[in-house]
Parts: C-alpha cells; sequence; structure tokens
C-alpha cells in the first residue's frame, strides 16, 4: 500500500481528537433542559410545523408503508411517525400524498457493513433502483430510477445540491454512509420541486443529528480483494444553542485484475473525506444549519504497467479529483403559522483525467441561493418561494465545451386534505433557463388512505439541460466528441398509481409506472470518418419518443426477530430506431429483476442475514460478443456479533463468482469511435468477495 495512504489514514483519524474535546462539554450539558434536543431536531428547515403535524395530520395518520422495520410498537409508531424533507412541506411520510420511499436508519447500518465506503450497494438494493456502471475502466456509476437514465437523478445531501445540480458518476462512489440517518427517494419527475436536475427523481441523503450528549463510532474494514476503509462519526452538544457533529473517512482499493488479461477488471484508488456540520437553535424558534465538505481523490484503471490493448499501447486511464462544498439552511418563524426559509450551497470540483494519451483538466461548479416562505391552516399546507442555480464546466484542454448554466426560478407546492381519507398535492415551478428559455414543470399527486390501504397516484413533467456527459463521454472523454449544436432541452412526463396494503406483520404493494422522454440526447458516430480522425461521434437528440413501461411489486413481513423483504421490478423500454415506424429496447435495462432478503436480529447482540437479487436479460449495444446479456444470481451472506460497545462483522457477497469475464473479454477488438476500450458492464465484475471488520461506538 502506498505510504502516502497511510499519512492520509492517519490524517483522517487524527479528526477524532477534535471531538475529544468536545465530549468535556458533552458531559458539561448532558443536564440540559430537554427543550434542546427539540430545538435541534428539525435544524435544516422544512417547515417545522410540529405542532401542525401533531394537530389535523395525526387525524387521519395511517400505518406507515414504508417503516415497519422493527421490534416492538414503541419503536415502530417512533419511526412510522418520520418526517420527509425530500418534499417542500416536510409531511410525515405515511401522510404525504407524493410518494415518498424511505430507507431507514436499521437499513442504513445493514448495508454499512456490506460496502463502508460508499452508498451504491445502499441504493441499489431499493426496488425500481439500478446502480449503473458507466466507466468500466475506473468503476464510475450513476442511479437509474424506473429505468430513466441516471443524469436524470438529483443527488441531495440534507436538501441541498451539495456535490452538484448534475452530478458526475463518480461522485456516488466517494460519498460514504456513516453518517446518514434516513434516505428518501421520490422516483418520476421531481422538476416541480428542484428544477430540471430531477427529470427523473430525486435521492435525498438525510444526515444524523447530533443529541444531547456525546456520541460517535469508528468502522474498520478489509477486503479479500486488497480493499481498506476506514470511518468516523462523532457528534456533541457545544452548548445551550450549539451541536456539531463531523464525519471523516479514508479508504483505498488496490487494482485488481482478476482474468489476467493485463487490464485493470476493479479500479485502484485511495481518498480521503471530512464534513463538519454545525447546528444552533434559537429561544424564538429559529435554526440554523451549515455544513463544509471535502474530498480527495486518486482513481487509477486500464492497463496495468507494461502490458498494452489490441492496438499494441499503454492505455492508463486514471481521475484525480478534489471536491469541496458548504451549505446552509436557516429557517425563522414570523407567526404561529407561517415561516422563512432561506438556504445556500456551493461546490468546486476540479478533475484531472487521464485517458491514455489523451489528458483532460477541467473544473465543474455550482451554486444555489433560495428563499421560500410556508404556512399552514386546518387543511391546506403551502409553500411560495425563489430560487437562483447555476451549473458551470470549465475545461483546460477543450474549452469548446465550456458552459455557463444561469437559472433562475419560482416554485410553489400546496398540499389540501379533501376529507380525512383524502388529500392532495399540486407543485409547479417555472425556470428561466440561460441556455433553454422558460421551462414550466408542474406535478399532481392524489393520497386516498381507508383503512389498511394506501393509495397514490401522481402525474409530472419536466426538463433536463443537456451537458456534453451522457455516460459514453464521462467514460471516454471529450477528445473525440464533436463540439455540440443545436441541442434542445430533453423534456419527459411521467406517471404513476402506487397501491399498499397492511395488516398486522404483512405488508404488500403494487407500483405502476410509465414514462415517455422526448429529445433524447444520444451519441450518434459521425458517418464517413476514418479511425484516424480527431471527432469521431457528435451528440443529437433523439428523433422519436423514449417510452418506459413498468410495475414494482413488494412484500415485507415479520415474525417476532426475523424480517423478509421480497421485491420485483418489470421494465418494458424502448427507444426509437433506425427506421422510423421500428422501435428497439433501451440498453442495459433488465427487463426482469428480483431481490429477497431474510435478517435475524437482535439488536445489541447481532444479526445474520441471507441476500438474493436475479436480473434478467438485458440487450447490449456496442458489444462483438453478445447482442443479449445472460442473466445472473447475486447472492450474500451477513453477519455481526455485539458484545457491548463493539460489533464484530463478516460478509460475503457474490457467493457464485459471477463475473463478466467469464462470459467474454472486458476489452475490445479495437477502440470504440468514442475513445472506449471495454464493453459495458452488464453483470458483475468483481467476482466473490468477502470483506470484515469491526466497528466501535462511543458515548453515554
Amino acid at each position: 500500500m502506498p505510504d502516502h495512504f497511510y499519512t492520509k489514514t492517519i490524517t483522517a483519524v487524527s479528526l477524532v481528537s477534535l471531538f475529544t474535546l468536545a465530549q468535556s462539554n458533552a458531559n458539561e450539558y448532558s443536564t440540559m433542559s430537554t427543550q434542546t434536543p427539540d430545538k435541534i431536531e428539525n435544524p435544516i428547515g422544512q417547515n417545522s410545523h410540529d405542532e401542525h403535524e401533531n394537530g389535523h395530520h395525526d387525524e387521519q395518520h395511517k400505518q406507515d408503508i414504508h417503516e415497519d422495520e422493527h421490534h416492538d410498537d414503541h419503536h415502530h409508531e417512533n419511526i412510522e411517525r418520520i418526517q420527509v424533507r425530500a418534499t417542500r412541506l416536510g409531511r410525515i411520510v405515511s401522510d404525504a400524498p407524493m410518494r415518498i420511499e424511505v430507507i431507514n436508519a436499521e437499513e442504513i447500518q445493514e448495508k454499512a457493513l456490506m460496502r463502508p465506503g460508499n452508498i451504491s450497494m445502499l441504493v441499489a438494493e431499493t426496488g425500481g433502483v439500478r446502480v449503473q456502471t458507466t466507466s468500466p475502466a475506473l468503476g464510475s456509476a450513476n442511479i437509474r430510477l424506473q429505468g430513466l437514465y441516471g443524469r436524470y437523478t438529483q443527488l441531495l445531501s440534507d436538501g441541498l445540491p451539495l456535490f452538484g445540480g448534475q452530478a458526475s458518476s463518480i461522485g456516488l462512489l466517494q460519498i460514504p454512509p456513516t453518517d446518514l440517518a434516513n434516505v428518501e427517494i421520490i422516483k418520476g419527475s421531481a422538476s416541480s420541486l428542484y428544477g430540471g436536475s430531477a427529470l427523473g427523481g430525486v435521492i435525498n441523503l438525510i444526515s444524523r443529528q447530533p443529541s444531547g450528549e456525546f456520541e460517535g463510532e469508528m468502522l474498520l474494514n478489509l477486503t479479500s480483494k486488497e480493499g481498506q476503509d476506514l470511518t468516523g462519526y462523532f457528534a456533541s452538544p457545544l452548548s445551550e444553542s450549539f451541536s456539531a457533529s463531523i464525519t471523516a473517512g479514508a479508504h483505498h482499493q488496490q487494482e485488481q485484475d482478476l482474468d489476467d488479461d493485463g487490464w485493470i477488471d476493479m479500479a485502484g484508488y485511495n481518498r480521503i473525506t471530512a464534513r463538519p456540520r454545525l447546528y444552533w437553535s434559537g429561544d424564538n424558534g429559529a435554526n440554523l444549519y451549515m455544513t463544509l465538505g471535502a474530498m480527495n481523490e486518486a482513481r487509477n484503471g486500464g492497463t496495468l504497467p507494461g502490458k498494452t490493448v489490441p492496438d499494441g499501447n499503454e492505455f492508463k486511464q486514471t481521475i484525480d479529483t478534489q471536491r469541496t462544498d458548504a451549505g446552509f439552511v436557516f429557517e425563522q418563524p414570523f407567526s404561529e403559522v407561517m415561516n422563512l426559509n432561506i438556504r445556500g450551497s456551493a461546490m468546486i470540483q476540479q478533475d484531472e483525467h487521464g485517458y491514455g494519451f489523451s489528458l483532460e483538466d477541467d473544473k465543474h461548479e455550482s451554486y444555489l441561493l433560495e428563499s421560500s416562505v410556508s404556512g399552514y391552516n386546518d387543511r391546506t399546507d403551502w409553500v411560495v418561494g425563489v430560487a437562483v442555480q447555476s451549473e458551470s464546466f470549465h475545461s483546460e484542454t477543450f474549452s469548446e465545451f465550456d458552459y455557463s448554466y444561469q437559472v433562475p426560478g419560482i416554485f410553489s407546492q400546496v398540499d389540501y386534505d379533501v376529507t380525512e381519507d383524502v388529500s392532495t398535492s399540486i407543485s409547479a415551478r417555472a425556470d428561466r433557463h440561460s441556455e433553454y428559455g422558460t421551462q414550466f414543470s408542474p406535478r399532481v399527486s392524489m393520497l386516498y388512505s381507508p383503512d389498511n390501504w394506501s393509495i397514490r397516484g401522481s402525474y409530472g413533467k419536466g426538463y433536463f439541460a443537456p451537458t456534453p456527459f451522457v455516460e459514453e463521454i464521462e467514460a471516454a472523454g471529450l477528445s473525440r466528441l464533436e463540439p455540440l449544436q443545436g441541442l434542445e432541452q430533453e423534456r419527459a412526463s411521467t406517471a404513476s398509481i402506487d397501491t399498499t396494503y397492511v395488516i398486522d406483520n404483512i405488508e404488500t404493494g403494487l407500483t405502476l409506472f410509465a414514462s415517455n422522454i422526448d429529445g433524447v440526447t444520444e451519441l450518434q458516430t459521425i458517418d464517413g470518418v476514418t479511425t484516424n480522425s480527431a471527432k469521431q461521434v457528435r451528440l443529437v437528440n433523439s428523433a422519436g419518443e423514449t417510452r418506459i413501461r413498468g410495475a414494482e411489486l413488494l412484500l415485507r413481513y415479520r415474525w417476532h426477530d426475523v424480517k423478509f423483504t421480497g421485491s420485483y421490478l418489470y421494465t418494458d423500454s424502448s427507444k426509437p430506431d433506425s427506421m422510423p415506424t421500428n422501435r428497439t429496447p433501451i440498453a442495459l435495462t433488465p427487463e426482469h429483476s428480483a431481490g429477497a432478503v431474510i435478517m435475524w436480529e437482535q439488536h445489541g447482540k447481532g444479526l445474520l442475514g441471507f441476500e438474493a437479487y436475479y436480473t434478467g436479460t438485458q440487450k447490449l449495444e456496442n458489444n462483438p460478443y453478445l447482442d443479449q446479456g445472460k442473466p445472473y444470481w447475486h447472492l450474500g451472506l451477513l453477519g455481526q456479533i455485539t458484545l457491548g460497545r463493539v460489533s464484530w462483522f463478516l460478509n460475503a457477497e457474490n457467493l457464485l463468482n459471477v463475473r463478466q469475464t467469464k462470459v467474454h473479454p472486458l476489452l475490445l477488438l479495437e477502440q470504440a469511435p468514442s475513445g472506449t476500450w471495454t464493453t459495458d458492464i452488464w453483470s458483475r465484475n468483481d467476482g466473490f468477495t468477502v470483506n470484515g471488520g469491526v466497528r466501535i461506538q462511543f458515548g453515554d
């Protein structure tokens, strides 16, 4: 392992000492008034009218369809009252007309044992969500919601776009789950809430909030593929009004050539991360949340030293990334029923790419400033606000692809309780895009919840502003791409019907969904060019409509300390073919996929779980070996033993040792027009892997 990684690891560990001083403050304030935790409970300002939520919404509160993952009635009730923040009005999840899926803290803790370094596994094993590898050389990936392209998914942290309005695929692999309390998922167009970057939906990562006492944990993880993770989370009150937390991590992965062909199958990386957070709560009900984030990573793929691709040359693929971000949320009530909310964020990411002999240096910048006023009465919650977003890209190597988008907008949302069993939500947003003009994005949702049923319907429209960074270009770079000309915005309409029935310890769910996307940006090979041409591909808008239809099935059952979850996803996706009357399936979109998880857990003692996931056939493009991917199973085992504050865990992934390179080589016979040297990843490519380690908790 490189010496500099040990240095970075020691640096990350030393961050723990920042909070040892705060522990004495925690002891000093552990006897503070019980009002203090209540003040800190909702510091990021999602229209915190808790008295209102405990009033008329309680009258129609139904059993939460997402939160039956607990061991006793008291714990169950606490979780089902969870207040979601991905919507503008912060309603209780079971009362919200818009469907919001919640991954709770228990599930997050389990997935963190399997993949402590990033959130890819956490979201990948959620129904209707697929994590798709976009660069086989570097292992980068994005998140597809109900078959929609990953660039349409907006990734938020505590409601802020800290990873950029249009987060790069590599960003998903740089976010550890250490400090997460919940994850909220909205599927389908959410442009009415968050603008053009949320055409396909939103994933909102909700951080843990400090309690009234010092608390913390550290996790050390080792893998059989020469990977190491060290993460830490510490939180403490600082005074009666202030509290703080910090999350830090150091991560290393050694390059792996699993089929001995000279091409790296698992990219190597060294990464360090740090994120402090500060919370303030005033006596007049005002709340302030502030955060800073820093991440540094060096990632290596491509050929091993001395090895070559079929043209006889080495082709090393690398990316060095430095990302810094900052964000704040301030909320001030100015009457008994109205609140002022101001939030903002800034993100700067600098990348140094290497694609063989081609080097590319660039910078992404993203900024947000937003202000809103919200209120409520007996039956109505509402919010209206204004926002200004900025997205820019600057390349030192290929300046013809520079862009700067300025997007002022206004938005509004109204939730209305028609009866005790029927409620509606209407939201809309109007943006003035500096490049693509005025864009209007509406969404309407309805909830009907008699007895043990919850029936939701939703319809929305949205847009997406094209950039050069479709999946193929993120993998290959800009060197062979023709400058953008005449691109139009991508527009989509999405609709869904969701039905859930809960009785005793059994929950069942059925979701039907559909999406139509006009003008999808896709990569096209330029006719008549030779392999020696500098520019061989261009981006164009698809001439027809891309269509996605599908269904999700869900079953959850709990028996004492054992819980079972089963899911199935059917996806029928198609896009226009070269012939106007023909249609072809969308590549890398399995028609059938399913999963089952059975878990035994006793809090404070341990857990034991087994999971099985099936992925069916899928169409492949630009693959000389196969036209259709083969179906495969992914099996895993997880065990943990807890002794006091120390938990030992062992996890085995991919028990069947599935690996795409067992079916065909990853390397192409010749370089693709875009510049890539590999086929797409349609299967697992890591093989059987074991990881294990220890988690230590601190605090009273």
